[in-house]
Order: structure tokens, then sequence, then C-alpha cells
């Protein structure tokens, strides 16, 4: 399940001791978890910094982050391979559960009963990248279908993801820490 085929490569850069570009490091995301009662849900944790303006030379904390959110004052950067939902939505509740509760806990949002359950919110600004598939964007009182190249610019609001196509989708997520105005 997280086979190189899943992981994402990913490549930092950095200086050499004469102030030089080079590449510090090219392999796979150091942190990537799955869900074991939704098979095919893939999260690959890539970078998170701690504060803005960010060292550019401060090392990265990705593998300790706990939670959707990015640490206080900093971002966060993963990517998510979503499956294709049940159509039960009993299952797909209860699959949704399993991952809000291993990896989302602190975004989950409990509401009207008739809603996706996998309603969430945080405190950030989040940019969604669709690299492939098709998911849908969920707000509380509408719905869009976004596809391969689309960009959602998600700011604070309750929303959920639904992949309905049948196939799977991977969206890059940047989460960047935020306050309600």
């Amino acid at each position: 399940m997280t086979d190189a085929v899943n992981r994402v490569r990913r490549v930092v850069t950095g200086h050499d001791a004469d102030g030089k570009s080079i590449i510090v490091e090219d392999g796979p995301s150091p942190s990537i978890r799955t869900v074991e009662e939704r098979p095919g849900y893939i999260v690959n944790n890539i970078w998170a910094t701690g504060a803005a303006p960010s060292d550019i030379d401060a090392q990265d904390g990705i593998a300790d982050h706990v939670g959707v959110s990015p640490p206080a004052g900093g971002t966060v950067v993963r990517v998510i391979d979503f499956p294709p939902e049940p159509a039960d939505k009993e299952e797909l509740a209860r699959m949704l559960e399993a991952s809000f509760g291993q990896l989302f806990s602190d975004a989950h949002q409990e509401g009207d009963p008739n809603q996706h359950p996998g309603m969430h919110q945080t405190d950030t600004i989040d940019y969604a990248l669709v690299m492939s598939g098709e998911i849908v964007a969920i707000m509380d009182n509408e719905e869009t279908t976004l596809k391969a190249g689309d960009v959602l610019v998600q700011r604070g609001t309750n929303h959920a993801w639904a992949n309905r196509s049948g196939q799977p989708c991977r969206v890059a997520f940047v989460l960047i820490d935020g306050k309600a105005g």
C-alpha cells in the first residue's frame, strides 16, 4: 500500500560550504500515513515550517508533525491520494471517522447529519492543487468538481472532499497558518 508507486519523491535544496546551491536530499517523502480502514488513502507529508518568515536553512520537522494544521505561524505541504468513496454512506462515515481519528482530529467538525461526514475546518489558508483525477470540494451550501490542473484556495471554511469519480485522485495541499478576521 505504501510502496514506491504511492510515495512522493521529495527533492530538497540547500547550500554547500562555498554558498553554492546543491541538492541536499532526493528521496521518498519521509512521513507517510495510511488508514487501514480506508484502503488507497495515503498522505505523503512533505515539509513543514514553524514560522513566517521562515529560516531558509531550518531543518525539516515533518516527521514529528501531528494533525492537519501547520505549526503556529508556519506551513505544511502534503500530497494526499483519495480513493473513490463507497456508495454506502455508513461505510463512508466509518472510513472517514477512521481517517479523521488518526490524522485530522483537530479539524473535524460535528454538524448537520445530512452533511458529508468528512466536514472539517482549520484556521488556515490552503492551496489545493489537483494533480490527477477529480475530486468534489464540498462547502456548507454548495460544491464543485475539481479536475487535474485545477486549484482551490480554501480560506478557513468548513469543507469536505469527496472522490465520486470511481478513480483515484491525487491532490497537493499547502496549508498556511492563519487567523479568523
